[in-house]
C-alpha cells in the first residue's frame, strides 16, 4: 500500500511522455541538471565567502538601543526568573 509497483511507474512515465513529448523530455532533464549544478555552485560560493578564521558573531547585526547578550545579562535574567 505504501510502495509503488512497476506498473505504477510505467503509467507515470507514459503520462509524462504524453504531456511533454519525447523531444522535450531530454531538454527538461538538461534544464533540471543545470539547475542542480547552479544550486550546488551557489552553496559552494556561500561557504567560500566566509573566511576560515571568522566566527558567526562577526557577521551579526547590531540593533541600536538593545542590551548586548553578555554573560552578565544572562546571569541577571536567570536570577530574575528564579526570584
Amino acid at each position: 500500500m505504501g510502495s509503488f509497483s512497476i506498473w505504477h511507474w510505467i503509467i507515470v512515465l507514459l503520462i509524462v511522455l504524453l504531456l511533454f513529448g519525447a523531444g522535450k523530455l531530454p531538454k527538461v532533464m538538461g534544464d533540471l541538471a543545470k539547475g542542480v549544478k547552479s544550486f550546488k555552485a551557489g552553496l559552494q560560493d556561500d561557504s567560500d565567502d566566509a573566511a576560515p578564521g571568522t566566527t558567526a558573531g562577526a557577521n551579526a547585526k547590531v540593533i541600536p538601543n538593545q542590551p548586548a547578550n553578555t554573560a552578565e545579562s544572562a546571569a541577571k535574567k536567570d536570577e530574575a526568573v528564579r526570584g
